[in-house]
């Protein structure tokens, strides 16, 4: 039997803790407002004290910066996003979050604290410390990853301008 490629393990495994341990919904604690996943994922993305520019989050998240612009519009109005301008670069936007962005972050997750508490109550002390330790591994490895830069070819086309428009 061949061992499988630690690759497509990686495939293979992820997303069944994912599924089994994701956040359904993502509410406003103070407000009971309901965020789309699409804007939770944004949110989780910025920052309140470092500044994002939105070219750079739109290139991460695969869209284009006119779509990223109305997410952010949005996100803006309910008091959840600030937007300044860079001061070295006048025509870039910056995004921080607010005091509201802040909160949702703080209060929701990608995973759901009670199912991840479920999941790992189903591990041996043992198995739980050594899964642990191998995440902690693979979040440093994906820190000197996202720090080194993406590879040249990641499956995700930036945004470029249709023929014939400006």
């Amino acid at each position: 039997m061949r061992p499988l490629d630690p690759v497509r393990q990686l495939l293979d495994l992820y997303p069944r803790i994912f599924f089994a341990c994701h956040t359904r919904h993502v509410r406003d604690p103070k407000t009971r407002k309901v965020l789309s996943a699409h804007q939770a994922s944004i949110l989780d993305h910025l920052d309140d004290l470092e500044p994002t520019s939105l070219m750079d989050l739109a290139r991460h998240m695969g869209v284009t910066p006119s779509t990223m612009s109305i997410s952010i519009d949005r996100l803006h109005r309910r008091g959840y996003v600030l937007r300044s301008r860079d001061p070295r670069d006048a025509r870039r936007v910056q995004l921080r979050l607010s005091p509201a962005g802040v909160r949702i972050k703080d209060a929701q997750s990608v995973l759901e604290p009670a199912r991840v508490r479920g999941l790992l109550a189903q591990l041996s002390s043992e198995e739980r410390a050594a899964g642990l330790a191998g995440l902690a591994l693979l979040a440093r490895a994906a820190r000197r990853y996202m720090e080194s830069g993406p590879p040249k070819k990641m499956g995700l086309r930036p945004w470029r301008r249709r023929k014939g428009s400006r």
